[in-house]
């Protein structure tokens, strides 16, 4: 199955931006779908600054450049996104916000139409739950920065079809993308095992073992990483990361996702890491 337009929900996000311009480049027509017009404006002049660097530095033409921002339209109209031959949500991780954009986009789309959330850690059949296609309700979680990772896991909710994994699979390889296959339990596969280390990393530093800069590099220099926790996390954006440990803690009662009070209190003080220019690190 070829797809042509896709709809990113939340496209102007840091998530959302990534995966509009991994689609965009693959030669698929994308709908950077915003409520908010002028968000969805700095949306995609995020991306055209991403674009041009690569310009820039001769990884594509120009003429490329031109094209891929050519394939993304800006969208705040909802019935808009009645054009699309799949969606994908990538709105933040809050179940209720998600499962009510889950209803209005069933009652509108057509019956075929797949619907996909890019969420890190919420239950993919509880969204479905609130369709009338639970069968075609499905898991695409990028990873960031989205046109760079290879990697897309595709979370399988109880009542998703193998026909829309198929699916999900041609879209994936489509852009380029591998993937791998996930239950559809707390945090899924890469989660599991990721956020321990990260999460570690925060109790470390908060407990004083190491500046951050150790860290990192204990992590990058001795156990082969290409970023360190710390810096992944301003990278991914505090907020974000706390919002799936506490998602994740919450579904498993399992200490090792447990927020540690450093994480809440960089988030209650507005230090996001990159997106806000301060976080475990300073960024200027």
């Amino acid at each position: 199955m070829l797809f042509k337009t896709v709809a990113v929900l939340g496209g102007a996000g840091t998530m959302g931006s990534g995966i509009v311009q991994a689609v965009a480049q693959a030669g698929l027509q994308v709908l950077l779908f915003e409520a908010d017009r002028e968000a969805a404006q700095r949306g995609k002049g995020k991306i055209d600054k991403v674009v041009a660097k690569l310009a820039e530095k001769g990884k594509i033409s120009q003429a490329d450049k031109q094209s891929l921002m050519d394939r993304i339209e800006l969208c705040d109209d909802f019935q808009r996104l009645q054009e699309a031959d799949l969606v994908v949500e990538a709105v933040y991780e809050n179940i209720d916000l998600k499962k009510e954009l889950f209803r209005q986009l069933d009652a509108l789309l057509k019956p075929e139409v797949i619907l996909a959330s890019n969420t890190s850690a919420l239950s993919v059949t509880e969204l479905a739950g609130v369709t009338k296609r639970p069968d075609k309700v499905i898991g695409l979680h990028f990873f960031n920065p989205a046109p760079v990772m290879k990697l897309v896991e595709i979370v399988m909710g109880l009542t998703t079809s193998e026909e829309t994994y198929q699916a999900a699979v041609s879209f994936c390889e489509q852009i380029g993308k591998k993937v791998i296959k996930a239950k559809d339990t707390p945090g899924f596969l890469v989660n599991y095992l990721q956020i321990p280390l990260l999460n570690g990393a925060v109790a470390a530093y908060e407990a004083g073992l190491a500046s951050a800069e150790d860290i990192d590099k204990a992590c990058v220099l001795g156990m082969n990483h290409p970023i360190g926790p710390l810096a992944l996390l301003d990278l991914i954006g505090l907020d974000n990361a706390l919002d799936v440990f506490t998602a994740m803690y919450e579904g498993t009662g399992d200490m090792r996702f447990w927020p540690r009070t450093l994480h809440k209190r960089l988030v209650q003080a507005g230090h996001l890491g990159r997106k806000t220019g301060q976080g475990f690190y300073t960024y200027h």
